[in-house]
């Protein structure tokens, strides 16, 4: 029997011999071999024995993410997750050139730009019936974010340029959304709506907001790593007027966004970073994002930003030390390993990757693939491990 898994045409007769049959099978087992070797060791670790649980968690759920491609489009998995949104695809497309895989991401972004729409709104998903027309204002930033991790290690300067009409679009389209917080309702309304003035408005790309939609920081967060990468973009391809005009783009939100979290933390009385504008809810696991990969380390409001990954530390080791009752875990909070990295809280970070690892083989989870695509894991791993000695 054979299985037309590959696009490359298998030309074998049938009702061969046993014995050129069994060395068939040897061949096409090498062959295969070397192809998922050649896609998994591109990029050498020098980590202690410790930490071969890690490594292999990595390369097994790179190889997932290469599984699920659908073509050029980089899906998050199979059945459900049979379509391509630019939110996984663009932080799984990171882990991919972090482990030496660049092609597939060059193929993955080339192709998601042609469904950009005309007034520069980056879809949120695509899939085999085309764009999806639901907001999810993460989306454009995310966009942007992609294309310069993919010009960062490859220094394609050529290749940049040819997107560069792509992200003026996004960057244009980013501009209208403001545009619709920056009226006078918004400067002078009641404090909800004064800590909305300046952002995109509210939308359901966080799915805890999908029964309604929230002025989310999980999406300012991206706009704002949008901005500064397209401020980036254009210095790199001499476009000077531009690069200034998104550089005043970038200050102005970065000044409306922390306004905003300090308004809405004053309004609803709360010492720690929100979800959104409307709630003051508690959710570590969208707010680190701002850490790593947005880079607003030292920008984010302090002391709420410690205070907000001290209380999710309580909660986690509550839950590991058989304190509170639990059944569910989120992958999600995996993110958060990453970001007690940057924060100078290693032992911290330590003490959530053996836990993960754990329970993700007790009850069956998979945090793989969060691994990979929600931080920058192979540098996250090797300041881990290096605390190990």
């Amino acid at each position: 029997m054979i299985v037309p898994f590959s696009e490359e045409p298998m030309n074998i007769k049938s009702n061969l011999e046993d014995n050129k049959s069994k060395s068939l099978v040897i061949e096409l087992l090498d062959k295969t071999r070397k192809f998922w070797e050649s896609k998994l060791n591109a990029v050498e670790f020098k980590l202690p024995k410790s930490a071969e649980k890690i490594v292999n968690t990595l390369k097994s759920n790179i190889a997932y993410i290469l599984i699920n491609r659908d073509g050029p489009a980089i899906q998050p998995g199979s059945r459900s997750y049979e379509r391509s949104w630019i939110r996984d695809g663009a932080l799984t497309s990171t882990a991919l050139l972090y482990i030496g895989i660049i092609d597939e991401v060059r193929e993955y972004i080339d192709w998601y730009a042609k469904y950009q729409f005309p007034d520069g709104k980056i879809p949120c998903v695509v899939d085999s019936r085309g764009a999806d027309p639901v907001p999810e204002h993460d989306s454009h930033g995310e966009f942007i974010y992609v294309v310069m991790q993919y010009f960062h290690f490859t220094k394609d300067t050529i290749w940049l340029r040819g997107k560069f009409d792509n992200i003026i679009k996004a960057v244009r389209y980013i501009q209208s959304l403001r545009s619709q917080r920056k009226t006078d309702v918004f400067k002078y309304g009641t404090p909800e709506q004064r800590a909305m003035f300046g952002l995109v408005p509210e939308s359901i790309s966080h799915e805890g907001y999908s029964a309604k939609p929230m002025h989310s920081y999980w999406d300012d967060f991206w706009v704002l790593r949008g901005l500064n990468d397209a401020t980036v973009i254009a210095r790199i391809i001499g476009e000077n007027k531009l690069e200034e005009e998104f550089k005043s783009e970038t200050d102005d939100f970065q000044t409306c966004l922390y306004t905003s979290m300090r308004l809405a933390m004053q309004n609803k009385n709360i010492d720690y970073i929100p979800g959104c504008v409307e709630l003051g809810d508690f959710d570590a696991t969208s707010t680190v994002i701002g850490v790593n990969p947005i880079g607003e380390l030292g920008n984010i409001p302090e002391p709420q930003l410690t205070n907000t990954f001290d209380r999710y530390y309580k909660f986690f080791t509550d839950r590991r030390d058989g304190k509170i009752d639990w059944v569910n875990y989120t992958p999600y909070e995996v993110r958060i390993i990453g970001a007690y990295v940057y924060m100078g809280q290693k032992q911290r970070a330590l003490e959530l990757l053996n836990f993960f690892l754990k329970i993700s083989v007790r009850k069956g989870g998979t945090i793989g693939l969060k691994l990979c695509g929600k931080i920058r894991i192979l540098q996250d791993l090797s300041a881990i491990c290096r605390t190990r000695g």
